[in-house]
């Protein structure tokens, strides 16, 4: 059976004009004589034409992204100047420009009020041009898995109960220092040598005799405690032990 394959290389034209992008029934048209329409200044969004600095973006070609955008399902002023360099819809609607996030993002925050009033007259619109029922709204959900783990999920009961088993904690943890203390009152520093060997003389027969015992068994190490075991290396990394074996016959 035969594909149908797609090939970046070939050469294409786009039309000659923006106007041409888009079909002359597609709704997009509709938000472009809306938007045109409206009447700025009743909705508070004062137009300069003659003003001092670098010029900025027309606010009707701001306010048809943002309009637009909200019936095409994008929220994000990142998501929108995104549009505008990729959907052909988004760029015949702003007439080639292309506004950055930050932009997008500073208008809408400048001029809430305004644009509530116009997204609502819009919905007004669309419904009349049957562009939306209005009436019948269908919503469904999803669980989203956060990235926080449900363990620090805190309530007033969790902390109390936490609180109490701290006290716990800390009381057995004193406890058990307590009881090390005794225990190892009797036992050698861990930061000297023991009593034995403060002896320079004792430590260096002690030392002598384990050197002549590799050379007598010609051995690589010895251990003082357990002269038979070896170094083991295994799934627990390195350490002191046997290598066990086993061997059977085919009858036994």
């Amino acid at each position: 059976m035969a594909y149908i394959y797609g090939n970046r290389y070939q050469s294409d034209l786009f039309p000659q004009s923006i106007e041409e992008y888009v079909a002359q029934d597609d709704p997009v048209r509709a938000y472009d004589v809306f938007v045109e329409s409206l009447d700025l200044a009743k909705l508070g969004i004062v137009l300069q034409d003659v003003r001092v600095g670098n010029p900025s973006y027309n606010p009707k070609a701001m306010i048809k992204l943002l309009v637009y955008g909200c019936s095409y399902g994008v929220r994000s002023s990142r998501k929108s100047e995104r549009a505008c360099y990729h959907n052909v819809s988004f760029i015949w609607l702003m007439g080639g420009l292309k506004p950055d996030h930050k932009t997008i993002a500073e208008f809408r925050r400048n001029n809430k009020n305004p644009l509530k009033n116009i997204i609502k007259q819009c919905a007004e619109l669309c419904i009349k041009l049957n562009l939306i029922e209005g009436n019948t709204l269908f919503t469904d959900g999803s669980k989203i898995r956060a990235n926080a783990s449900i363990n620090n999920t805190w309530t007033k009961k969790k902390c109390e109960e936490y609180l109490v088993k701290i006290d716990e904690r800390i009381e057995s943890i004193l406890n058990e220092c307590d009881a090390t203390d005794d225990s190892e009152q009797n036992a050698p520093s861990l930061v000297k040598l023991n009593e034995e060997f403060k002896d320079k003389q004792v430590l260096k027969s002690k030392v002598e005799n384990i050197m002549k015992e590799l050379q007598k068994e010609q051995r690589k190490s010895i251990n003082s405690v357990d002269p038979e075991c070896v170094k083991v290396h295994g799934r627990q990394g390195t350490h002191a032990g046997y290598n066990g074996q086993i061997v059977v016959d085919e009858k036994h």
